[in-house]
């Protein structure tokens, strides 16, 4: 799953730990989810969501493979 977790944080001037802190995970957990190697869970998705004020599918795109 794609995902602009990245620029987003950067926007806000937050580093990977300071976006961990706030939602209660990991540092390794916010770098695997911007790296798409991680997908969050929904609990976790509307965490994000509300942190930054914005609706879950503009944070997180899903693309098909061909």
């Amino acid at each position: 799953m794609k995902n602009k977790l990245k620029v987003l944080r950067a926007e806000r001037d937050m580093t990977q730990a300071d976006l961990a802190d706030s939602l209660a995970v990991s540092r390794q957990t916010i770098n695997a989810i911007e790296k798409g190697k991680f997908d969050p869970s929904l609990p976790l998705a509307f965490k994000i969501s509300k942190l930054f004020e914005l609706p879950i599918e503009e944070i997180f795109h899903h693309h098909e493979t061909e």
